[in-house]
């Protein structure tokens, strides 16, 4: 599946184009009943270690995306930047429900990744394709779920 917009570029797609609203006279609730609780999205923080190609952005930019759209998420926007040659890079892919961050430490074959997203999305399903894309030797992975009411 393709991306709706270039690596680093505003995406021209008005949001009223989305698939998920609903133009009918009920406002669509983006918030998550699951479990007895209501909240208003999933915040995976994900730390990779032993991971690989962490100093190149276009790479970094290609395995969110992918991971994004394999979370059912539309993507809006991508900055990423590189701070020198083979140096860290920090990025995120702005999304319609939430965004996906990372900041890399290639020296450390470390990376910090914030995958947020609510509504529909489930951002666990973005783990493969991070995984598949940086090849860690380890994940250490926490959920928090935000906006929480009960």
């Amino acid at each position: 599946m393709e991306a709706l917009v270039q690596p680093g570029m505003v995406s021209d797609m008005p949001s009223d184009t989305r698939n998920d609203i609903d133009h009918g006279s009920v406002e669509k609730d983006y918030f998550i009943n699951r479990g007895g609780l209501r909240f208003a999205g999933v915040h995976l923080i994900v730390d990779l270690w032993g991971a690989t190609r962490l100093d190149d952005p276009d790479h970094i930019d290609a395995v969110l995306r992918e991971g994004a759209l394999a979370a059912g998420a539309t993507i809006l926007h991508g900055h990423f930047h590189h701070f020198s040659p083979n140096g860290g890079v920090s990025g995120v892919l702005v999304l319609a429900e939430s965004h996906i961050s990372i900041h890399t430490w290639p020296e450390r074959d470390y990376a910090a990744i914030d995958i947020f997203m609510c509504g529909e999305c489930d951002p666990a399903k973005a783990i493969p394709a991070i995984k598949k894309g940086f090849q860690p030797e380890r994940v250490q992975l926490a959920e928090h779920k935000r906006g929480l009411i009960g």
